[in-house]
């Protein structure tokens, strides 16, 4: 499971989506789950990083979910069209 940060603003997105990817190249499985219980303070820069990290997955042929997105970053995503892009992750992934 990759973990978002407490704060996910346009100043940490590269940065941050540095330290995804990396996590990324190292988990095993086919399940990615992205867990953004903890994610607090974002601007659009949020979902900016979430849709790159689901492209890494996805080229890696591996499948992409989010855990916990905060209700507003959803309707962040709902009003840019781009939600269905990611899915919430099913109970039984998250471990």
């Amino acid at each position: 499971m990759l973990v978002l940060p407490k704060e996910l603003t346009q100043t940490q997105a590269t940065a941050c989506l540095r330290m995804l990817v990396q996590g990324l190249r190292a988990l095993s499985g086919q399940d990615v789950v992205v867990d953004a219980t903890g994610l607090s303070r974002f601007d659009s820069a949020a979902l900016a990083v979430l849709l790159e990290l689901r492209r890494e997955t996805l080229a890696q042929g591996k499948r992409f979910s989010v855990r916990g997105l905060p209700a507003r970053l959803g309707d962040l995503a709902t009003l840019y069209g781009i939600v269905e892009l990611l899915p919430a992750a099913s109970p039984a992934l998250v471990k």
